[in-house]
């Protein structure tokens, strides 16, 4: 039974591939982004292949009453590799050139996950939260949807066949079971783990199931509506609830789940109801929408790292016309994939044993490159020296031991333990990022060092940090977590409690725009929460330092300057533009990362006004800003200077950046020593 080619599909796939690629432009129209639900083009894709794939197995099963895998997967193959291996190859040297050594690494882990056909699972478990903007840099990251598809190439040809051999009765019954128990899954999923949910084929396998289901009915029963008027509604009303999704649903949503019916019901309505005397079927099937559809593959394979490599280069950055230079080198990379790899991969008169080989060659060159980039990550020796020292200098030998759980542990770190004199460092990864340096000088003094740092968990007791998208409390930072720390900080006399952290991300729920194109990301995803509802988090946070201070002296870190780039890439971009120049030649002010100042003091005001408010005797401040902002540069903080960069990431200090915060840190300790060596004698 030969599958019947209909051009509607075509113009369907031009849709899904047109939505995603609009979604990662970020396009914008009056400062909101336009196609926000753009992301459910990959679940149109998700349809169309289960109900091609479906069509495929059940006309040749129906037919011969046996199945090819051989063919099945050579046809699989032929169609999917061929063009991804070649967008693989061609994006290793702008890899190589754009992408700063961590970067690099974990590029090369996503090409090799990526053609194991899981870098679904790899994207999960590096927490890679699709839709945000530090995703759009990772040239790899759309490989999750080929990934769950071929998982489902691999495993679903084999348990149709299990289930048509054996329980051909019930097999539309067995098909809608795992339709609706995926369906649940999902649902459960994106309110408990939404980022294992998204990834995953047992949570999109209702979106594959629902394409088998209508090629179940169109095989066995054939499309038989003879009803004119839902023939002449029903595909509109689909179309209509597809564009609705793209424009309506947004990355915060709960997805895949309930929701997400509203456009899977869409893609199934115009696959059952289309027609060629109805409008919505002629306008899918016209050339633009078919000519677009024929090249999606390509298109979505291409368009990904050719945006994440203009990000990373900048070379589109306030051009418009730029812009359309990359858009038409999409189309142009497309199209030519399409002519001269697709076509000529997917035709018999090739053989597939030579087509084979030379997929195998490819995999071979990949493999052995990414995997020595992996296991080799220092031999790029071109890393200009300043960027290579931006990151702290213990992070990497504590990141591959068991002492890296010391900084994000609910029971503490201590250092030292067998001094009676104690410091505390108290707060966020900013806090952690800190306690490298910090705690080599205050055990050098003799001091007890104790720090609890968590990631996004500053000092906010009674209150439990809750993720606004499944409103599940944080295993750590919670109020019972803030209960036990109290009653540890509540025992302790003319110790020392240095406290801080990122609070204008707590105080407005949002993370940093430098309003100068450095957007860190689109919004901090948790917020702070009290059963207490007279309770408020300025007042908890001011009343328990107050409390603190009666009988221990308490050092306050004002904010520190986000920059809200990655300087570290940012200044790597920036280097190789200047040529026949040194690097020392090219670090100077006038050509200095800077951010503004007034921008500081905006993000930062109500974060000061609370600090402002915590008075006393024994209360001392330290301002980090003073040493970045209004000094070389007026009304600028910088990021860097000629010879260190202050920051590893976008907000963290780097190891330079960590050494002047605590040289402001143990002034403040020196003087409470002086004071107390004043009140002994």
């Amino acid at each position: 039974m030969k599958i019947t080619y209909r051009p509607e599909i075509d113009g369907l796939r031009a849709i899904a591939v047109g939505a995603v690629i609009l979604y990662h432009a970020q396009i914008t129209i009056l400062g909101e982004q336009t196609f926000r639900g753009g992301f459910v083009g990959v679940d149109i894709f998700f349809v169309i292949s289960g109900y091609l794939i479906t069509s495929i197995i059940l006309k040749e099963l129906i037919a011969t009453g046996s199945f090819s895998f051989k063919y099945f997967y050579e046809r699989r193959i032929r169609r999917i590799l061929p063009v991804l291996l070649v967008v693989m190859l061609a994006s290793l040297p702008f890899a190589w050139m754009y992408l700063l050594p961590s970067s690099l690494v974990n590029f090369s882990k996503s090409i090799l996950y990526s053609l194991g056909f899981s870098s679904n699972f790899f994207f999960w478990n590096s927490g890679q939260e699709y839709g945000a903007v530090n995703g759009l840099l990772k040239p790899f990251l759309h490989t999750w949807s080929l990934s769950v598809e071929e998982q489902f190439y691999i495993l679903f040809p084999v348990v149709l066949l299990i289930i048509y051999k054996f329980l051909n009765k019930y097999l539309i019954h067995i098909v809608l079971l795992g339709f609706v128990i995926s369906l649940g899954l999902a649902e459960w999923g994106s309110r408990n783990y939404p980022s294992f949910n998204f990834y995953i084929l047992p949570s999109r396998g209702w979106e594959l199931l629902a394409g088998s289901i209508l090629s179940y009915f169109e095989i066995i029963l054939g499309r038989k509506c003879e009803n004119k008027i839902l023939k002449l509604f029903l595909p509109t009303i689909g179309l209509l609830l597809i564009f609705h999704s793209i424009i309506y649903f947004n990355d915060k949503m709960f997805h895949p789940s309930l929701y997400t019916l509203s456009p899977i019901i869409g893609v199934c309505l115009i696959i059952w109801f289309s027609n060629k005397d109805e409008l919505t079927t002629k306008l899918l099937s016209s050339k633009i929408f078919v000519g677009i559809g024929l090249i999606s593959y390509s298109l979505y394979l291409w368009h990904y790292p050719i945006f994440a490599f203009d990000r990373l280069s900048e070379f589109s950055q306030d051009s418009v016309f730029k812009k359309l230079i990359i858009v038409f080198l999409l189309f142009i990379l497309s199209i030519f994939s399409y002519y001269f790899i697709e076509q000529p991969a997917r035709k018999k008169e090739y053989k597939f044993r030579i087509l084979f080989t030379i997929i195998f060659g490819i995999v071979c060159v990949l493999s052995f490159f990414n995997s020595k980039v992996i296991l080799n990550d220092e031999f790029r020796n071109e890393i200009p020296e300043i960027i290579v020292n931006s990151t702290p200098k213990n992070w990497k030998k504590l990141k591959n031991t068991s002492n890296q759980k010391c900084f994000q542990n609910k029971d503490g770190c201590k250092f030292n333990i067998s001094s009676d004199k104690k410091v505390f460092v108290i707060g966020d990864s900013h806090m952690a990022t800190l306690t490298f340096n910090l705690n080599e000088r205050i055990t050098k003094k003799n001091y007890q060092f104790i720090s609890y740092n968590y990631g996004g968990c500053l000092y906010f007791p009674g209150f439990n940090l809750v993720r606004v998208k499944t409103q599940k409390i944080s295993e750590l930072c919670n109020k019972e977590y803030f209960v036990n720390l109290n009653k540890i900080l509540s025992q302790e006399n003319n110790s020392i409690i240095i406290i801080g952290g990122r609070l204008p991300v707590y105080l407005s729920n949002m993370f940093f725009n430098n309003q100068e194109g450095g957007i860190e990301d689109k919004e901090w995803n948790y917020e702070y929460k009290s059963t207490d509802f007279e309770k408020s988090l300025q007042s908890s946070f001011r009343n328990a330092v107050l409390e603190l201070s009666k009988k221990n002296k308490i050092i306050l870190i004002y904010p520190i300057p986000e920059v809200g780039w990655d300087i570290n890439q940012k200044l790597y971009n920036r280097l190789p533009k200047i040529k026949n120049a040194s690097i020392e030649e090219y670090l100077e002010p006038k050509n200095y990362v800077t951010t503004s100042y007034t921008i500081y003091k905006n993000r930062t005001k109500s974060s000061f006004d609370l600090l402002d408010f915590v008075q006393g005797e024994n209360i001392y401040k330290v301002y980090p800003h003073k040493l970045f902002c209004n000094t070389i540069i007026k009304d600028r903080c910088l990021a860097h200077d000629n010879e260190n960069i202050f920051y590893s990431d976008d907000d963290h200090p780097s190891t330079k950046g960590a050494e002047m915060i605590n040289d402001l840190i143990m002034e403040k300790i020196e003087k409470i020593e002086l004071k107390l060596s004043n009140i002994g004698s």
